[in-house]
């Protein structure tokens, strides 16, 4: 065997088992788990080891497809992880957040391209719609931890970061468009088409998704407990519910993102209803070991044990999601060999953090139930990642074959970020959500 296929099953093993033993460490330390996969991915880059040497230009292709898969399944996991009805008043902040804030930031940070940065208009809107995007995958340490969590702060955070990764296509498609022409008088027709069909795809999505993932959850529920049949295999059943959204929507011209991220709180609510006010634990109650299927075909339990274990897969996969592409992310930084900290990003990075996403989360916010405690973190954990390196990926992938210096330029600010992100975020998470579960639990009881 050659010697490097050797280094690399030494070092995915080490990783992967170092990572099952340590998890539970990392929770309580003032780090996350993607600020290791990013270096490792760096280390394995021609900087460290030089066993992996990735092009973001050359290799967009790819890339942009391995972490659009990334993006599909985590977004289906947060859409099984959200247990309220659609007519909850708590929805109201995740919309408020995922439409609301995103619509706010996307021109806030267009300007800050055009004004402080010298982008011209084009490439300032893509690289707004490629930052504007929260992160669904890296987000996990501050979101909904289970289906019974239902937090105001990570159940709005959870539901926006559901929502605005599919919202940011149009936009990276209008700034791309914009690019292309170098005008913006060109655009004036093709920019409002591009926003009507962005929001009809949206919607469209939601119908197509939510619809999809009723009627196919309801129908194996329904073989499950009239005639036993369907049985097991719910990894089988979660990625094709994932696969069916994504490429029923994008033959129906619809946001796959957003139908995705539908189908899964589509499952949910078919859980919901059929468990009532009991939580999926209580509706499982215990489990016979040597016969799953009378569980797995009960009236009673069968919704609420299908949904759980598939939300447990799905999880496992969203994990190894992470590793995946944080390492890409790593290796891309460690390859690119350009300065990526440089006042440009160091001003678009403060500008986004401390301007930026306060302002559109406040005002997204007004009116609202959130405390101020719940609004200052809202505020900070706008984490971006692997939404952001997808949007990157596709825009260069778009543009490969003709000259896009304006686009290239955009590497190293979106690369800038997002680390920044990773580190910041991943350092300030912990002890955030510390004194976070302090003040909750200081607060009067039944206070949302």
């Amino acid at each position: 065997m050659h010697e490097e296929t050797v280094w690399w099953y030494l070092i995915v093993g080490g990783v992967l088992i170092f990572m099952g033993i340590a998890a539970t460490s990392f929770k309580r330390l003032p780090l996350s788990a993607a600020m290791l996969y990013l270096a490792i991915g760096y280390a394995l880059g021609p900087s460290g080891l030089a066993l992996l040497q990735l092009d973001l230009v050359r290799d967009a292709g790819i890339l942009r497809a391995i972490t659009e898969v990334a993006l599909l399944v985590s977004l289906f996991a947060i859409g099984l992880r959200l247990r309220l009805p659609l007519v909850a008043p708590m929805w109201w902040l995740p919309l408020r957040l995922g439409f609301v804030a995103m619509l706010l930031t996307i021109p806030l940070l267009t300007l800050v391209g055009v004004l402080l940065l010298g982008l011209g208009w084009g490439p300032s809107l893509l690289l707004a719609a490629i930052l504007a995007p929260t992160d669904p995958v890296l987000a996990h340490d501050v979101q909904v931890q289970d289906s019974d969590d239902v937090d105001l702060l990570r159940f709005s955070l959870s539901g926006e970061g559901g929502l605005n990764d599919g919202i940011a296509l149009p936009f990276a498609m209008l700034g791309l468009a914009w690019c292309a022409s170098g005008a913006a008088g060109a655009h004036a027709v093709s920019g409002w088409r591009l926003a009507f069909e962005g929001a009809a795809g949206v919607a469209g999505g939601l119908v197509l998704g939510g619809g999809l993932g009723w009627i196919t959850t309801w129908s194996v529920a329904w073989l499950r407990t009239r005639h036993a049949q369907a049985l097991g295999l719910e990894g089988f059943f979660a990625l094709g519910l994932i696969a069916l959204a994504y490429g029923v929507a994008q033959l129906a011209y619809c946001n796959g993102f957003v139908a995705v991220f539908a189908a899964g709180v589509a499952m949910r609510r078919v859980e919901h209803r059929a468990s009532g006010e009991r939580s999926p634990r209580e509706a499982i109650g215990t489990v016979d070991s040597e016969d799953v299927v009378a569980t797995a075909s009960d009236p009673q339990k069968a919704h609420a044990y299908m949904a759980e274990s598939v939300l447990g897969f799905t999880i496992e996969l969203e994990r190894i999601a992470e590793v995946v592409v944080m390492v890409i992310v790593g290796n891309v930084l460690s390859t690119s060999g350009a300065s990526l900290f440089t006042w440009h990003s160091a001003i678009l990075i403060a500008a986004l953090f401390f301007m930026v996403r306060p302002l559109a989360v406040e005002a997204s916010l007004i009116g609202s139930s959130a405390s101020h405690a719940q609004r200052r973190l809202m505020s900070w954990f706008g984490i971006r990642g692997i939404g952001s390196f997808y949007y990157l990926a596709l825009a260069l992938q778009a543009t490969q074959g003709r000259d896009a210096q304006d686009i290239l330029a955009l590497i190293p600010l979106t690369l800038a970020v997002v680390t920044s992100s990773v580190v910041v975020h991943g350092v300030t998470a912990t002890p955030l959500m510390n004194w976070y579960r302090r003040v909750r639990r200081a607060e009067p009881p039944g206070r949302h």
